[in-house]
């Protein structure tokens, strides 16, 4: 079928919005008419790393039209958001961790379905999608009844598209991968969608001191508008050394979502002895940084890689948004609304902290 996407020409390029074709159903896939979707700093990572053209988006929701033979998920006119996808049988995602499938790549990242075959293609020709098993930033998409949850038909279905991903991702790094208790120190390095997300986790959990460090004054404001109760601006004053002094002996917990190796450093040397450093933010490839072993052997420290939030989407999504409508998971602080055809300017605007969480509307 014909349908209007936004296609990534270069590295660093503008989208693009054309007409292409998306394939048909396959008796295990869902099609979806996209309501919105969310633009996340992981587009433009993959944007700048992978074959082009390509039409990226991995933060989609909308309504389901129509469903392969095999799919008993989901039916025509369910309203769902869309999440990462995963094999389902591999040993990770026999053991529950779907988000550490053995097969995550060629599920999220390959441009093609996990035989090779393409979903999109433009005048004959195969485009990179399937990208998180979606390729959202299109007037519809072919999803897998794997990265497909249902919602409520209730919920506002424009908003929910970040729960796919960053929110899912921050709020669930906290819940799900650190597990802090009740007055236990949280710092979290980076105030955007993910950041934030992780703030109002730890809100709702209890934890003190949280501590946010973002150098964007309007981030470091929301921070403590959602929940944080100190903000450092990490251009005029050493973190490290003000979270020590906020914490006496350090965090027990601290988040690195920005992907900068120098950042994700203070974040490992601010714990305390037992502390773990979760790392979210998506480094650049190859990146390295210096941690003191002696350090990471005699304070007990542990360092954990969190994808996705370790969230088991069918559960974990369905309970966002029922924390988001009883008005304990504010996201809709963090949306600002484009159309389609705007994106490069919700690119623009998210890349110079203008926007925290762009979220296109389709056309209808």
């Amino acid at each position: 079928m014909k349908i209007t996407a936004a296609i990534a020409q270069g590295p660093g390029q503008p989208f693009a919005i054309e007409q292409i074709d998306l394939d048909d159903p396959r008796s295990d896939e869902v099609l979806v008419r996209l309501v919105a979707t969310g633009v996340c700093h992981t587009d433009m990572y993959f944007r700048d790393l992978m074959p082009l053209p390509a039409v990226l988006g991995h933060e989609g929701a909308g309504v389901v039209e129509a469903v392969g033979a095999d799919v008993r998920k989901v039916r025509p006119g369910d309203h769902v958001v869309l999440s990462y996808g995963s094999c389902g049988v591999c040993p990770s995602c026999d053991a529950g961790s779907p988000y550490y499938c053995h097969h995550f790549d060629a599920h999220n990242a390959s441009g093609a379905r996990p035989d090779g075959t393409p979903t999109l293609t433009r005048n004959g020709e195969p485009l990179f999608g399937n990208f998180f098993s979606q390729s959202s930033f299109a007037s519809h998409a072919l999803a897998n009844q794997a990265n497909v949850v249902k919602v409520r038909q209730e919920a506002p279905l424009e908003m929910l598209g970040p729960l796919g991903c960053g929110v899912q991702t921050g709020a669930g790094s906290v819940m799900n991968g650190l597990e802090p208790l009740p007055g236990e120190a949280l710092v979290i390095f980076g105030a955007g969608t993910v950041g934030l997300s992780a703030i109002m986790a730890a809100n709702l959990i209890g934890c003190e001191p949280i501590v946010a460090v973002d150098p964007v004054a309007a981030r470091r404001d929301m921070a403590l508008s959602l929940g944080a109760h100190h903000a450092i601006d990490p251009t005029s004053t050493d973190p490290v050394a003000e979270i020590m002094r906020l914490t006496g002996a350090g965090a027990l917990h601290t988040l690195e979502c920005t992907g900068i190796p120098d950042v994700f450093e203070q974040a490992v040397s601010c714990l305390a002895p037992r502390g773990t450093c979760g790392l979210i933010g998506a480094p650049p490839p190859g990146s390295k940084a210096s941690i003191r072993l002696d350090k990471l052997l005699s304070k007990g420290i542990r360092i954990r890689g969190l994808i996705e939030g370790e969230s088991q989407i069918d559960a974990f999504i369905p309970h966002l948004v029922e924390l988001f409508q009883d008005g304990l998971l504010p996201i809709d602080r963090l949306v600002t609304f484009y159309d389609l055809d705007q994106i490069n300017d919700a690119i623009a605007d998210s890349l110079e902290g203008r926007t925290i969480k762009p979220v296109l509307r389709m056309p209808r």
